[in-house]
């Protein structure tokens, strides 16, 4: 008898097995239940559906490094806008985020291309060297996107990893 080969991925597919023994979402819609996207880091800190009271299907989520808004982001919030029924955006950096850490760009691509040799320098890692104005920058970005809803309600808040809360900016 042949032993089946491990992968690295053996803990997640025996997890999903479990989960789907006990799979009880079918029927959800596409849309956001809540009216809401969440735009937020892909830092692992983060739980966005119970930092924010939400439950599978409540909110589109969209995670990237930083949490910023990016061209791919705003094609994202024009689709749920129009599409998925969103009709409020919540911005949610955090505190002690790895992108905050850095200077640069420049920083980023040098310290992967010394502990790695890869040359990142076509990448954009959108670091972040002033954590607010990078908020500021990305709300507004929203509020003037001209595919975006003019009646789109905009926000900002900072999720702090040490305690779970969330304080919503007037940026």
């Amino acid at each position: 008898m042949e032993l089946p080969v491990s992968t690295p991925f053996d803990d997640v597919v025996t997890a999903n097995a479990a989960y789907a023994e006990k799979f009880d979402l079918s029927g959800l819609q596409a849309k956001a239940a809540r009216g809401l996207a969440l735009v937020t880091c892909m830092d692992s800190r983060i739980d966005p559906l119970g930092a924010l009271g939400l439950t599978t299907g409540d909110a589109k989520i969209l995670r990237n490094a930083g949490g910023r808004v990016t061209d791919d982001t705003l094609t994202a919030l024009v689709l749920a806008a129009y599409l998925l029924e969103v009709d409020r955006v919540l911005v949610m950096p955090h505190t002690r985020c790895k992108m905050a850490s850095v200077s640069s760009d420049d920083e980023v691509h040098e310290a992967i291309r010394q502990a790695s040799g890869v040359d990142t320098r076509s990448l954009e890692f959108n670091t972040i060297a002033d954590q607010r104005a990078a908020l500021r920058h990305d709300l507004e970005r929203i509020r003037h996107h001209p595919m975006l809803p003019a009646d789109l309600a905009v926000a900002g808040a900072i999720y702090d990893v040490e305690t779970g809360q969330v304080t919503l900016t007037d940026d």
